[in-house]
């Protein structure tokens, strides 16, 4: 490296952020302090006072949150859990909690691992949990001598839970007492979901040995998004935020059915396309530019791990939805659109069916969306209608970041 290019690298790691003195506040993972939690009293007293008997030993109210993307459900268990453990240890109880967001760890076996190798401390327990080499109920087996070695109380936060293969894990987990699995260990649930309609994929035994309380959390309004956004307005430096950023921030997150992950999203892009401008202040160009490009994010996030077919359905869909004023697409509709894509692409194309069992799987990933109405054919039997849940460019500009994809329109 030349004594130059050293000399530009010295400059930039001794110079101030400009723009952030404390960038880990706008973060969605970071749990802030109770006073920065706006506009949810009512839902962590309702979680505390379930948790409660945890305190001392005893066994937590099994607890089911609903309630839309961004509405603090997942930032309310993790504060109220955090909290609990806190003044267990006061109690001399040993309080431990994990947490497993379900879009990540989906299946009974992946869970299971999981929480075995959170809880777990094999300096005291001698207990291994590799990663992989186990039957299931192995893990299981090792999961419940852990617990009994080491926790009197455990609290999981199953975030996303609609998002599991099977629920059997919440079965085992909740009758583990009762079953005889444990001996001491008390464990308490607290399942988190975006579906209100999730306990209907749920058969009775489950229901039964859950035996939960439920409560929903509802959105945020634009007063609320903008007392959250204040609270983290520190994030910045003194002045940094032009007047106008924040009450556009929370009117765009507000229609995003008042999503506090979004506002926070677009006012942490916004900081940083003004750092890259080089601009002294966070202005109204950085708030809509950031919005935009928290769309791109969010729906890559979700896309980022999906195969190049589903990819294509999507990328037909979106297609077909670009510039008209139609919505909802028939399967047939997008299938014909499919297929020229794959030409393009230089794929196989599958059948009709199985593309349809690709936007299927979308559409239970809250990627696009799914009705059902009666056909107008011969047979009059019911036909699926897709429509997408984000504005087509979005999506194509999502979708495209995928090397594949990037030359389609040209």
């Amino acid at each position: 490296m030349s004594d130059e290019s050293q000399s530009s690298l010295d400059s930039i790691w001794q110079s101030e952020d400009p723009i952030f003195t404390n960038k880990e506040l706008l973060d969605i993972e970071h749990i802030p302090d109770e006073e920065r939690i706006i506009g949810r009293d009512d839902e962590i007293s309702n979680l505390a006072n379930g948790v409660h008997p945890a305190i001392r030993g005893g066994k937590p109210r099994n607890t089911i949150i609903y309630g839309k993307t961004g509405t603090g459900k997942s930032l309310v268990a993790k504060h109220v859990t955090q909290s609990a453990e806190r003044f267990a240890q006061k109690e001399g109880t040993h309080l431990a909690r994990a947490y497993i967001d379900c879009t990540q760890t989906t299946t009974e076996t992946q869970v299971v691992i999981k929480l075995a190798r959170s809880f777990n401390d094999p300096e005291k327990t001698d207990i291994s949990v590799p990663l992989s080499g186990l039957s299931t109920n192995a893990y299981y087996d090792r999961l419940w001598n852990i617990l009994d070695a080491l926790h009197d109380v455990v609290i999981i936060i199953l975030d996303e839970i609609d998002k599991l293969q099977e629920n059997n894990v919440l079965m085992q987990l909740s009758r583990a007492g009762e079953a005889g699995k444990l001996e001491s260990c008390k464990v308490g649930i607290v399942a988190i979901s975006n579906k209100i309609s999730f306990k209907d994929s749920l058969d009775e035994r489950v229901l039964s040995s859950l035996q939960e309380r439920e409560f929903i959390f509802p959105p945020y309004d634009a007063n609320q998004l903008r007392e959250i956004m204040r609270h983290r307005e520190d994030a910045f430096h003194e002045g940094v935020i032009s007047d106008e950023v924040i009450p556009l921030a929370a009117a765009f997150a507000a229609q995003e059915h008042g999503d506090a992950r979004k506002a926070l999203d677009i006012l942490r892009n916004a900081g940083e396309l003004a750092k890259d401008d080089g601009s002294d202040l966070v202005l109204e160009e950085h708030v809509r530019d950031a919005r935009e490009q928290a769309d791109i994010d969010r729906f890559s996030k979700l896309l980022q791990d999906q195969p190049t077919q589903s990819k294509a359905a999507v990328y037909a869909l979106s297609l077909l939805a670009d510039g008209q004023k139609q919505e909802e697409f028939s399967t047939r509709e997008i299938y014909e659109q499919y297929e020229q894509l794959t030409k393009t692409l230089d794929i196989d194309s599958l059948s009709q069916r199985r593309m349809a069992d690709r936007l299927n799987e979308q559409a239970f990933l809250d990627i696009l969306g799914i009705t059902d109405r009666v056909g107008r054919g011969r047979g009059k039997g019911m036909t699926n209608f897709y429509y997408l849940l984000e504005d087509p460019k979005v999506v194509q500009t999502a979708i495209e970041s995928d090397q594949r994809f990037s030359d389609v329109k040209s």
